[in-house]
């Protein structure tokens, strides 16, 4: 009988270790960042109700980011503050996904608790 090989790359693993810790709630919603070579993607998800709450990212027509990629990631965290304050939400998990906590990841959080909202 031939043998099943899941082959994870070590991105998936650590993806998985790292949001295997993490829960978010109505109250504490999971902060969650993708990054591709060129924008940022941001959403706060209610893992208990299963729906993104609020999301901003740095892609598309609408987006007024400019400047390099770490400039338009503070910006974005910046629009995403700002939504999570209309929402009354002041507290998050911050989940940094597969990714080191550094660069534009780090921005992020930083930009995130200078604008008042606790990671």
């Amino acid at each position: 009988m031939p043998v099943i090989r899941h082959n994870l790359t070590p991105a998936t693993k650590r993806k998985t270790r790292v949001r295997g810790k993490l829960h978010g709630t109505a109250e504490r919603p999971r902060l969650t960042v993708f990054r591709s070579n060129e924008h940022l993607y941001l959403q706060a998800i209610d893992d208990d109700a299963e729906r993104t709450i609020v999301s901003a990212h740095d892609a598309g027509k609408k987006s007024a980011a400019k400047g390099s990629k770490t400039e338009r990631a503070i910006q974005t965290a910046k629009v995403l503050a700002a939504l999570l304050k209309k929402a009354k939400i002041i507290k998050a998990v911050f989940d940094r996904g597969a990714y080191k906590y550094h660069g534009r990841v780090k921005a992020v959080a930083d930009t995130l608790r200078a604008e008042g909202i606790e990671v």
